[in-house]
């Protein structure tokens, strides 16, 4: 289940805030203190702030040019499975998120302590928010302010937004934006660079870093890009791409 009977877990912060809501209690809103910050360190408890802030700024992105729109939250089930049972809960926590005072920035600060900064959960994160601004049309000012604002407090350099730009514009995807790299990088350097792309972004990893197997689609999907990437890459250089199955 998304959320689960360990909802009911002392996360504190925005997020804590998000769920004693949902459940119909106070919870003391402010940051993560030590304490609570440990308590997200097991599997169950980090696995549920995860989730929450992913419902949380989802919303709240979907709402950040002042409209929600049909296609934004199929762009949402797109990337997220969820289980028939589960919908009526996370539609109770998108509609609380975006109704709720509370802004986006206290959430992603708080599932970025959850990460390094750049980790690759984070940018899984962030390639789900972008995927939602751009599904019904043209990404807006507002929509851009605030995934600006999102990679900036998840440790992303403006380097990296503009790459995150460039993929999700209206001309599609350059293979060497995909993969974050120069387009004349060296045939050895693309392959080393491109096996550890597979490795920090493969399912197993990330759920093994706190990512829930919800998110496991957007994750195949993710990975799926890259190889595409250097496939594409490779081949026009008359070598041979990615093997089937990943990095071999």
């Amino acid at each position: 289940m998304i959320i689960g009977g360990a909802a009911g877990a002392a996360i504190g912060g925005p997020i804590g805030g998000l769920l004693g809501a949902a459940a119909g209690i106070a919870v003391e809103r402010g940051f993560v203190t030590p304490v609570l910050a440990a308590n997200t360190e097991n599997d169950a408890s980090r696995g549920v702030a995860f989730t929450v802030a992913v419902i949380a700024l989802s919303a709240k992105m979907a709402k950040a040019d002042g409209t929600v729109s049909r296609d934004e939250i199929s762009a949402f089930r797109e990337r997220v499975h969820i289980p028939p049972s589960e919908v009526p809960q996370v539609g109770r926590f998108w509609d609380l998120a975006r109704q709720t005072k509370e802004g986006y920035e206290g959430y992603a600060t708080q599932v970025a302590r959850m990460f390094s900064p750049r980790a690759p959960a984070l940018e899984q994160l962030l390639d789900l928010l972008f995927h939602i601004a751009g599904s019904d049309g043209s990404l807006t000012a507002p929509e851009i302010e605030y995934l600006a604002r999102v990679s900036e407090i998840f440790g992303f350099t403006e380097e990296d937004f503009h790459r995150w730009l460039a993929l999700h514009g209206d001309e599609g995807p350059r293979p060497w934006d995909v993969l974050g790299v120069d387009p004349a990088i060296p045939d050895d350097e693309l392959r080393t660079h491109w096996k550890a792309l597979v490795r920090d972004h493969h399912p197993d990893k990330l759920i093994a870093d706190g990512i829930p197997e919800e998110f496991v689609a957007a994750a195949n999907d993710k990975l799926a890009r890259i190889n595409a990437a250097y496939d594409s890459m490779m081949r026009s250089r008359g070598l041979s791409g990615a093997p089937t199955g990943g990095a071999g």
